[in-house]
């Protein structure tokens, strides 16, 4: 895999600094039973990368310390880590809001049977990966089979009351460019998405999130190959909106790798840009031993995927 850090790691990207922690961001490690071409974790079966549980409990120390009231896991497939039932049930018995990123084909996969109704039980908001509502685009971009499993399990998900008025069990969907583009405009989108999906398999859903996909790991390597990265990051940079800085995520997010080293986001994990863009790595002990909200962000030429345009963060756009 080509590595995209050395072409990014010189910027003109503007200074950002944190206001608070709002939400500690969980990489449970990058075992996923998908390898997804716009991955920008690059997860796959045959990684072996897991958060422990000792991991984990500093994590819940780390919100317990700085009051994050947000937790949201993300991996590879979050649900693959065997303490992710563990940790789910701890922070809900902090009050703590619980986000899931499911690949929802997980629960077709033999021994996730339990997904959905664990998920449910514990009232856990769903951020699941449905890149397009088109077969084609989704399994080009997936792998065959994909979009119908995924349709079969959002559909169980519904069952459970997923998406339904009035029972508070949010499901939200994910958009991904099938390649170097920008993602179009949200809400028109999610307009589309509700209306064919309805019509064709009767889901429901809460909100579409459109994210941009990033010029780093599997699909950074795959823009080099093709000759493609130069005109994508320009891309970028020419749509760069500077009204869309103060919404960025890194402002009131850390994130945690598995091995509880800390970054700004998910992005700069992938790219070993350390929390503070600091040469020295910190952990989540640090954090505690310190006891304050660490200010300056880490930044590089990637940071115009989240600004360009109506935005991007893992909470969809960042403007209408």
């Amino acid at each position: 895999m080509k590595e995209t850090w050395p072409l990014l790691k010189e910027s003109d990207f503007p200074a950002i600094q944190r206001q608070r922690i709002e939400t500690l961001q969980m990489n449970l490690g990058y075992l996923c039973n998908l390898s997804c071409l716009h991955c920008h974790v690059a997860a796959g079966p045959k990684r072996t990368e897991l958060m422990d549980r000792a991991t984990m409990e500093q994590a819940l120390a780390v919100a317990d310390c700085f009051g994050a009231r947000t937790l949201d896991l993300t991996g590879g497939s979050p649900e693959m880590n065997p303490h992710f039932r563990w940790l789910v049930e701890q922070a809900s018995a902090r009050g703590m809001h619980v986000l899931d990123r499911l690949n929802p084909t997980i629960m077709e996969e033999p021994g996730y049977e339990w997904v959905g109704d664990f998920l449910a039980r514990h009232r856990v908001e769903i951020i699941a990966s449905l890149p397009c509502y088109s077969r084609e685009n989704v399994d080009s971009q997936r792998g065959n089979g994909v979009f119908e499993a995924s349709i079969s399990a959002l559909l169980t998900l519904n069952r459970l009351g997923y998406g339904q008025p009035d029972t508070g069990l949010v499901l939200n969907l994910v958009y991904n460019p099938l390649g170097p583009q920008l993602p179009p405009a949200q809400d028109e989108l999610e307009a589309d998405y509700k209306r064919l999906l309805c019509e064709e398999f009767g889901l429901v859903f809460n909100r579409l999130f459109t994210i941009t996909n990033m010029p780093i790991k599997r699909f950074g390597s795959m823009l080099l190959s093709k000759g493609m990265f130069d005109d994508y990051l320009k891309l970028l940079k020419n749509a760069y909106q500077p009204g869309n800085l103060a919404a960025v995520m890194c402002r009131n997010l850390i994130s945690v790798d598995y091995q509880g080293f800390l970054y700004d986001c998910d992005f700069n994990q992938m790219l070993g840009l350390p929390l503070g863009g600091s040469k020295r790595r910190t952990q989540l002990a640090d954090l505690l031993e310190d006891g304050k909200t660490p200010r300056a962000i880490g930044i590089a030429e990637h940071c115009y995927g989240c600004t360009a345009g109506q935005g991007s963060s893992c909470g969809g756009a960042l403007t209408g």
